[in-house]
């Protein structure tokens, strides 16, 4: 699935490539994707024009005209493609976005996971998994305070602590995987039992490994690519998601993997221990 970095990258590109383009009509090839009737979401999309493309975690936000905003999220596979007009569609397409300027704006799901809602801009942090959804990992927005209150109420595994989105937005298996690691933090750790030391190491390696994986333009382990169609570059510079049998970078130790909250994961068990109550 992608997570933050991928998504902030194709919203990056989807900016420089739809930005200002006008929607002149749209065809729903799979409707079981979309928050209405097909030809109702059609309807309200031609004519309007792309002002915009924020992102809120894992969601894209393409704002339009009159206060509309489709609320995209990719989740396993889902891709946008932007081609001229009549190219020959892709098995997988599952929404055509026609505009007026000559091309195709698609979205792609070999899965068909992926959802789409058109909303009221008012409407949008009220969806489902937006009105719940934690901070951004940034410095402006994950505090030390929050994500030590957060932390201490949960009495969770860390890992799935850091997978829940309503604790923090947009991070997912191999980020997590990677903070852990840096943080020398077990995945296993019982969140109450982190100490303050610990928590300013792993909130500042949040936000320091997001930020760098944006600027890697994000991670292809499968089949993840932007909306130019290029990979991510940022899986040559993982330091434990991935590397199970081999030396953890850090102490040389041969890496593990386990299950925590259904997901594989991968860590150093000589540098990440689980321990006791250090925050007192």
């Amino acid at each position: 699935m992608p997570e933050l970095p991928e998504v902030e990258t194709v919203r990056q590109g989807l900016t420089k490539l739809v930005g200002g383009a006008k929607i002149e009509s749209v065809e729903v090839l799979y409707p079981k994707m979309i928050n209405m009737p097909a030809d109702e979401f059609a309807r309200q999309l031609a004519g309007k024009t792309i002002e915009r493309i924020d992102r809120r975690g894992k969601y894209l936000l393409f704002r339009l005209t009159n206060d509309l905003t489709l609320v995209s999220h990719l989740r396993m596979e889902g891709k946008y493609e932007v081609e001229p007009a009549g190219s020959t569609r892709p098995k997988h397409t599952n929404v055509v976005f026609h505009l007026d300027d000559g091309r195709e704006l698609w979205y792609k799901d070999t899965r068909m996971f992926g959802k789409m809602a058109l909303v009221a801009n008012d409407e949008v942090m009220e969806l489902s998994g937006l009105n719940k959804i934690g901070p951004e990992p940034t410095a402006d927005d994950l505090s030390f305070t929050y994500l030590k209150e957060r932390l201490h109420k949960s009495h969770r595994k860390i890992k799935a602590f850091l997978l829940d989105q309503s604790q923090v937005a947009g991070l997912g298996n191999i980020y997590c995987d990677e903070v852990l690691w840096m943080s020398k933090i077990h995945p296993e750790q019982p969140t109450n039992y982190v100490s303050d030391a610990e928590i300013e190491k792993l909130r500042d390696n949040i936000i320091t490994e997001i930020a760098a994986a944006i600027k890697g333009h994000g991670t292809t382990v499968h089949s993840y690519s932007n909306a130019f169609g290029e990979a991510g570059q940022f899986q040559n510079q993982l330091q434990a998601y991935g590397r199970k049998g081999e030396p953890c970078r850090r102490c040389g130790t041969l890496m593990e993997k386990i299950k925590v909250a259904q997901r594989g994961t991968t860590f150093c068990p000589k540098c990440q221990v689980v321990h006791g109550d250090l925050s007192d």
